[in-house]
């Protein structure tokens, strides 16, 4: 069964594109089939994912239009062993001509549900299909953004371990309850991760603790450290897995797909009906 996380914080920054290209290069370690799909004008999934965005054709600004299909504009991580539906510059006029367009809130949820029927019905092996759909939304509470957590199961959410960093959690959070209610039920929160994270720092420490006071078992264990690493990795065009593989952030990306596939095969196991929707935290 596909999993479809949307990796989302209005709050720029935070590391949402570092988390979505080296979450997916961890999964893939982990052997999971896993498609990226760049919902950012910025492009930077794209890039750290070693496709040149400049020189691209088609991206998923063609597929929210409903010009295209993912699976005609998909193509491989030339570094990080996914695949990736690209974004440029172009996805920035998508906001404008999306709100005159039907359903503009669920065009890119449309999309995958037709990719994923594609799939199954084109090969019905197994491997026809991908395990986990990763979503990099940008930094706002954007029409783009809106389409993403109408598209996802659940949303992954980085932050840093800072006063302002609490604020604009509580709009998201807020923003996930009305998707839910009005567009998305089975929207829920996929978890809350810690990044660039100093235990050194008294105020992290505090804001992690009320982190763990309101949102519980959805706070991963797992914390991201600053590291050189993942800050070096998007300038080769490669997930910080395949530059330094021995490096403090590759070493918590993986520990973070371990956590996460452990949360999964928990949740599978358990039983009744608010198990696992994460209903409490959101």
């Amino acid at each position: 069964m596909t999993r479809i996380i949307a990796v989302a914080n209005q709050k720029g920054g935070v590391g949402k594109t570092t988390t979505t290209v080296n979450l997916a290069a961890s999964l893939v370690a982990m052997k999971r089939r896993v498609l990226l799909i760049d919902l950012d004008p910025q492009g930077n999934a794209t890039t750290g994912s070693g496709l040149d965005k400049r020189k691209l054709r088609e991206t998923v600004y063609q597929v929210l239009l409903g010009e295209k299909r993912i699976g005609d504009v998909r193509v491989a991580s030339p570094t990080g062993g996914f695949d990736v539906v690209p974004a440029n510059r172009d996805l920035a006029g998508a906001e404008i001509e999306l709100v005159d367009l039907p359903e503009r809130e669920t065009r890119l949820k449309d999309a995958l549900a037709d990719a994923l029927r594609q799939m199954h019905a084109a090969i019905s092996e197994v491997t026809a299909d991908y395990d986990f759909i990763l979503l990099d939304c940008p930094p706002s509470l954007s029409l783009l953004t809106l389409n993403g957590l109408c598209a996802a199961d659940s949303v992954l959410i980085p932050m840093q371990c800072e006063y302002y960093a609490l604020e604009g959690l509580s709009d998201l959070v807020q923003t996930i309850k009305k998707v839910r209610a009005h567009l998305n039920p089975r929207l829920e929160i996929e978890g809350l991760l810690r990044t660039m994270y100093d235990p050194r720092s008294t105020l992290a420490q505090n804001v992690a603790a009320e982190l763990e006071k309101h949102f519980g078992a959805k706070l991963y264990r797992t914390v991201v450290p600053r590291n050189v690493r993942l800050a070096e990795a998007p300038s080769h065009g490669i997930p910080a897995l395949h530059l330094d593989k021995t490096s403090k952030g590759a070493q918590a990306y993986l520990a973070l797909a371990g956590e996460i596939l452990r949360r999964m095969e928990a949740a599978t196991g358990a039983s009744g009906p608010g198990a696992a929707t994460g209903e409490s935290a959101a």
